[in-house]
């Protein structure tokens, strides 16, 4: 398929193994910004985490090319290491020593390519006790100190979905980490290698809340602290019609606003700031917030300054008229999914096409990459790497 990389990376070549969660996200950012992502993928058995089979569906793995890849096969090996030659950056999130087993690890990798960004993604790190320990977002939020916090009062933590670990504390920093050793690379003409820890990324989420909790500005129960759904002005609040909305008028002016829109008198309330009577005023407010629908709340607080937003579904927010006259969403292949971001006023960033079906673009790819055809085919020829079948790809 014909390339049209238009974002601030273009130009920036990646090669991706194939993993699931936050490297796949990190590998997609650095796409949607313009860089050029080959993914390996494996050339049998390839198959998807969570609730998607179809390769098709999963569009974290959009606007990169796939080839397939026999990484067991010694010139499967090979495949990855002539394509790190042209490469600038690696990712790759196996738990650590596995790339070195492999064959492909740090070392093999950078005495090809000296100048190369070796960006490895784990759970627990490289080293330590619990480096080898296998785990999900949930395990890494959880030992980050993160989890521990999130929640409502006199209730078990919440997990908050994947956006700490994985996605957040996991493939975007890992993101930063290979630009900011991109750039570091042109002055030093040396590559180097990224250590990037969902643990430690989580961590790094919350060192407002690091610090909160050192300073008697965050108590540790759950639910009682300013935005831990302990505030009553800064919470979601159920409505008459089942639906919920949210509030977070932290100032006194925004608060004031707030009680305007409720039609509460202050005079009759609790401090906004007395802690002990939080609960108190929660039932009030709540209360009030079940006399009408969620949208009537909306247009009641529309012009003012009550912080307060309809909590969206996913299907409301890719057609709500803020998202729509943003531009926030866009349809590939009959799926909405969010917009490349940030924005960049010269060099726009674009999703390059839909995601691959594992080895869909194995030939396409490595002759882009300067890989000759003879090479190709013997590498065919010897199960190393494999092209998808055209009618699987047709079919999907």
């Amino acid at each position: 398929m014909e390339r049209s990389f238009t974002g601030p990376l273009q130009g920036l070549r990646v090669v991706e193994i194939g993993s699931m969660g936050p490297g796949p996200f990190c590998a997609m950012l650095l796409a949607d910004l313009g860089a050029d992502v080959i993914r390996i993928d494996r050339a049998h058995g390839a198959s998807l985490p969570g609730p998607n089979t179809d390769f098709r569906l999963e569009v974290m793995n959009r606007g990169r090319r796939s080839i397939a890849v026999d990484l067991k096969n010694p010139e499967g090996r090979e495949v990855v290491l002539n394509l790190i030659e042209k490469a600038d950056a690696l990712i790759e999130g196996f738990r650590p020593g596995v790339t070195e087993r492999l064959g492909i690890g740090p070392d093999d990798c950078l005495a090809r390519n000296p100048k190369l960004v070796y960006g490895r993604m784990t759970g627990f790190g490289q080293e330590g006790p619990l480096s080898q320990d296998v785990g999900h977002d949930i395990n890494y939020v959880a030992q980050s100190g993160m989890l521990s916090l999130i929640g409502r009062r006199d209730q078990p933590p919440t997990p908050p979905l994947s956006l700490i670990g994985d996605f957040g504390g996991g493939g975007m920093l890992l993101a930063l980490g290979i630009l900011s050793a991109l750039w570091e690379t042109r002055a030093s003409g040396k590559g180097q290698i990224i250590d990037a820890a969902m643990v430690d990324g989580a961590a790094t989420l919350g060192t407002a809340f690091f610090g909160f909790s050192q300073t008697g500005h965050w108590s540790p129960e759950r639910g009682a602290n300013l935005v831990d759904s302990g505030a009553p002005f800064y919470d979601a609040y159920a409505t008459s019609d089942g639906q919920y909305v949210a509030v977070g008028a932290i100032e006194p002016d925004f608060y004031a606003d707030l009680l305007g829109v409720l039609g509460l008198d202050p005079e009759g309330l609790p401090d906004q700031y007395d802690r002990a009577r939080w609960p108190e005023l929660k039932e009030i407010m709540a209360r009030s917030f079940a006399t009408r629908t969620r949208d009537q709340w909306v247009r009641d607080a529309a012009g003012t300054n009550a912080c307060l937003t309809p909590v969206l579904s996913v299907s409301e927010t890719m057609t709500d008229k803020h998202s729509m006259a943003r531009d926030s969403f866009v349809e590939i292949n009959g799926l909405r999914q969010p917009a490349p971001a940030p924005r960049f006023s010269r060099t726009p960033a674009m999703i390059d096409g839909p995601p691959p079906v594992p080895g869909e673009h194995t030939r396409e790819a490595l002759t882009d990459w300067g890989v000759s055809e003879e090479r190709i085919n013997y590498w065919l020829s010897t199960g190393a790497t494999v092209v998808a079948a055209a009618d699987r790809i047709e079919a999907i």
